[in-house]
């Protein structure tokens, strides 16, 4: 059993770090659509961290091997890999390292900029010794909202973005900086993309919900869902019905 385990997904960021200095190609990996070498690269040297520790691995890029034990860490290398193919300084590597109990101790860090975000089981969520705290905005009309895909038109909120970074952009909101999330794509986040800013959210008062009621926690790789969020459950309401109107 790793006793500790923030320390494990800290190593974990630190060796995908170290490998993305060493990449000289930001195109294409082609293997895959929407992969890029880089992922590769990271992913690559997440294992190496992995398999040391024998934890089970649930990856984006090398897929399943939950091993023999019942720890099991779920991991993208590159949330956000076509930010970081384009230098836009908004790309993650989003860890949760789950147990026999659920998700446990998250970590996103934020590989352009070294900020890190995490969350223990209990213990609230953090940015380093900061504590997380959403913006408490009810109001959509007031809302600056993070979204992935093309919203429709008559939303009703104040202002949105897109910022190309799942894991990323529920820190975002754990943290107060924007007030919602809402994914208007179709079936397009698997569980690494927001397990990590999933926990995170939790930690710091926000539930993370799937726009279809579908259960946000699995063990399924193939599996999709469509994360909402926002930092008021009032909120949380309004952005639901945009998002289910928009269907």
């Amino acid at each position: 059993m790793i006793t500790d385990r923030l320390g494990l997904l800290h190593d974990i960021a630190d060796a995908v770090a170290t490998a993305m200095r060493t990449v000289t190609d930001w195109g294409p990996s082609g293997e895959r659509d929407g992969q890029y070498s880089l992922d590769i690269i990271a992913d690559g040297a997440a294992l190496d961290v992995l398999r040391r520790a024998g934890v089970g691995v649930f990856s984006e890029e090398s897929g399943v091997d939950l091993g023999t034990t019942d720890e099991v860490v779920v991991i993208d290398p590159i949330d956000g890999s076509t930010n970081a193919s384009r230098g836009i300084p908004w790309f993650a590597t989003s860890l949760c390292f789950v147990d026999a109990d659920g998700p446990a101790v998250a970590l996103v860090v934020n590989q352009a900029t070294a900020v890190r975000y995490s969350a223990e089981r209990g213990g609230g969520a953090w940015c380093g010794e900061r504590r997380l705290r959403p913006s408490g905005c009810t109001e959509l009309s007031e809302a600056i909202v993070v979204v992935s895909a093309v919203p429709p038109h008559d939303v009703g909120w104040a202002q949105f973005r897109a910022l190309g970074a799942c894991a990323l952009d529920l820190c975002a909101l754990a943290d107060g900086v924007v007030d919602g999330y809402v994914d208007f794509g179709s079936e397009q986040h698997g569980l690494w993309d927001y397990l990590g800013g999933w926990m995170i959210c939790r930690e710091a008062g926000i539930n993370v919900v799937d726009a279809f009621e579908r259960e946000m926690i699995h063990m399924d790789h193939p599996a999709r869902r469509t994360p909402v969020a926002a930092a008021t459950p009032e909120l949380t309401a309004h952005l639901l019905s945009a998002r289910r109107r928009s269907a």
